[in-house]
């Protein structure tokens, strides 16, 4: 069978982010009068990661074997999320004997040429099973079962806490009777977070009347661990203020089932609507224009690039870069480094 995502990993295929990170950055040196690009990272895998052969058929069955699922691991060259996350939630995670004792790990590049064996009658490229997985934004983790079908996924980095739940979630085969976003509502039920608010925060229940801007949704709830970074951190950020003042920004709860009008102007409920969209991950936000969605931010991301997808949908760059915000991103990383500004891609 060709794997393909489960319900509880749409929001893999359904995110609108449509090139991959980083692509087309600019070198860390740079000529005389050239700003530089800095922060570009390439992780460096555990020896406990499989030495593959890259038929996927093949490592599911052993894991299967063996009692485990298969992690495909994709990533790409220089991508500071992907370091991030190998490095935290992998090779140094609390919980990395756990990986190793129910899961065997298959890294994937996905810029790659290497043949991939997806299954006995299916062979592509590294780059082109990427995108047969769905993949638009790395890293991208997907969880695959013994019968070679993809069962959950997750993309962008994820902190510790989070990807435990993940982990817990593909080792317990819950998907097999839940959702992702429900697993992790009834096994977060501690408050890690007290609503905050914000200045441009607008609230209604009727965003389809909310037409005059672009439109940012912004999911939260209580158990959100990283909601307060993201108030401290890029909320409070000039930068990204002065963006937000092009879009309505309206923040949900994501627990609650308060009645709602949703942007197309069908009745739901906050609860009802995060589920529809496969929203599995707090914060995020999801943003649109005149009713239509335009792109989702459900990772965590650097000022950098954070900026620039809110300002793609704020300025209506989308209509230029039609499906396409990294094309934008690149294009707006060339023009700060050709005026000689160095561009910061992380914020460490």
């Amino acid at each position: 069978m060709v794997p393909s995502l489960s319900a509880s990993a749409r929001g893999l295929a359904v995110a609108l982010l449509s090139a991959l990170l980083v692509i087309g950055v600019a070198p860390v040196t740079a000529d005389e009068g050239q700003g530089r690009v800095i922060g570009v990272k390439s992780a460096t895998h555990p020896d406990w990661f499989k030495d593959s052969f890259l038929d996927i058929t093949e490592d599911a069955e052993e894991a299967g074997m063996a009692g485990k699922h298969l992690i495909l691991m994709m990533e790409m060259e220089g991508c500071p999320y992907c370091h991030k996350m190998v490095d935290e939630n992998f090779a140094n995670a609390p919980y990395r004997v756990f990986i190793q004792e129910h899961f065997d790990v298959v890294a994937i590049n996905v810029r790659g040429s290497l043949e991939v064996q997806v299954t006995a009658d299916l062979s592509m490229t590294e780059r082109e099973v990427a995108e047969h997985f769905g993949v638009r934004f790395t890293p991208t983790v997907v969880f695959v079962n013994p019968d070679n079908e993809a069962v959950a996924g997750v993309q962008g980095y994820r902190n510790v806490e989070d990807f435990r739940l993940v982990l817990e979630f593909v080792q317990e085969q819950a998907y097999r009777i839940m959702s992702l976003n429900e697993y992790v509502a009834a096994r977060r039920t501690e408050e890690f977070y007290a609503f905050r608010e914000h200045p441009q925060f607008v609230e209604s229940d009727n965003l389809a009347a909310l037409v005059d801007k672009p439109l940012a949704v912004l999911f939260e709830d209580t158990g959100c661990i990283a909601c307060d970074a993201l108030h401290d951190g890029h909320l409070a950020n000039p930068e990204i203020q002065s963006i937000l003042e092009d879009l309505t920004v309206v923040r949900l709860d994501a627990r609650s089932d308060a009645p709602l009008v949703d942007p197309q102007g069908n009745p739901t409920t906050p609860r009802e609507w995060a589920e529809s969209l496969g929203i599995e991950y707090r914060p995020s936000f999801v943003l649109f224009d005149r009713g239509e969605e335009v792109l989702r931010i459900d990772a965590m991301l650097y000022s950098f690039h954070f900026g620039a997808l809110l300002e793609y949908v704020a300025g209506r760059h989308f209509e230029q870069y039609p499906g396409d915000p990294w094309a934008f991103v690149n294009v707006r990383m060339a023009e700060l480094t050709s005026m000689g500004e160095d561009v910061y891609i992380v914020d460490e």
